[in-house]
């Protein structure tokens, strides 16, 4: 039995709000408080410990949720553009709105959770939570992406993957967009649910009209992202959310098992996850990382943390901090 000094080995250092000049001097702070505070301070040390490996650390991004609508792509794309990222796996939803701000500018707007939604119906527009798209943006950049997709692809039924129309798509975005940073950056998009966006009502229209024909081969993206992982000694994961796009992204190790290939470990060393579910439902998107070490997604000894908050206050609150570190030298 450990001894009660095991126990008591380091006091609470209370947050002194005077004493920080910066949101990483904040998230600093708040490794002596607790709760979720203090989670967020270990997480920033473990995205930290990621970049300093530079490239022998595959830093994979994962996020669901409306992240784009809610006004999160720029932080993505700062992300990428500091090298905190080196792949990403989003949902069709998240890259549709992201494609649609990139086509026609910022088109979501500032609303209210507390609304009459037959008047929004009644004047076609689509709410996220406390935020308004009306619905002809959705038309307008159908109409856009659709032209796009036609100059690149024609009307020719093609086999391609996810990951390779959005990086066509990217590099051919007039605006600014994580898709065309991305791009920029040679870092690829997977989506592991493609048809559960507009991108894929879109798609599923024009081969009904005899438009644009492409068949998306998401099993080619499962080998692609293998690959890329396969050539790394050194992984870790910053998940958003929950959903498609985190299990899609940690489903590559026991990809690896069950063929039998040999590796030097099994599982990422690294994870930084911010999330608001829980466990207790068995639901994927509350799993633990726990849980995962016995798929061999993690490492038995994998250095990781959970952030229990709206991923809307503690990513941006996080990349901040990241940028700040990188742009002082730490990183």
């Amino acid at each position: 039995m450990p001894s009660k000094e095991n126990y008591l080995h380091t006091k609470i250092h209370p947050f002194d709000p005077t004493k920080v000049n910066s949101i990483e001097q904040a998230l600093e702070a708040f490794q002596g408080c607790s709760f979720q505070g203090r989670n967020l301070g270990i997480a920033l040390e473990i995205w930290t410990k990621m970049c300093k490996e530079g490239s022998k650390c595959l830093k994979v991004l994962t996020f669901s949720g409306a992240m784009t609508p809610a006004g999160m792509a720029e932080t993505v794309c700062c992300a990428i553009e500091h090298g905190m990222v080196d792949v990403i796996v989003a949902t069709g939803a998240n890259i549709t709105h992201d494609i649609i701000n990139s086509l026609l500018g910022q088109s979501h707007y500032l609303g209210s959770s507390t609304v009459d939604d037959n008047e929004l119906y009644l004047h076609k527009i689509n709410r996220i939570y406390d935020t308004y798209l009306p619905e002809e943006g959705f038309a307008e950049a159908r109409k856009k992406e659709t032209r796009l997709l036609l100059e690149i692809y024609g009307t020719t039924r093609v086999v391609v993957s996810p990951s390779e129309v959005f990086a066509a798509i990217g590099a051919r975005l007039p605006g600014r967009s994580f898709l065309k940073v991305a791009t920029q950056h040679h870092i690829p998009i997977f989506c592991g649910a493609t048809s559960d966006s507009d991108f894929g009502l879109n798609l599923g229209e024009q081969r009904l009209k005899g438009g644009v024909n492409l068949v998306l081969d998401e099993i080619a993206d499962v080998i692609k992202f293998s690959e890329i992982i396969k050539a790394k000694n050194s992984h870790g994961t910053i998940i958003v959310g929950g959903g498609v796009p985190r299990n899609w992204g940690q489903q590559v190790f026991p990809f690896f098992s069950a063929m039998g290939v040999a590796l030097p470990h099994f599982g990422y060393t690294y994870s930084v996850r911010i999330h608001t579910a829980t466990e207790y439902d068995g639901g994927l998107s509350g799993c633990t990382l726990e849980e995962g070490k016995t798929w061999g997604k993690y490492t038995n000894n994998a250095s990781h943390v959970s952030v229990w908050c709206d991923a809307t206050i503690a990513f941006p609150l996080l990349v901040t901090a990241m940028v700040q570190r990188i742009k002082a030298g730490k990183i």
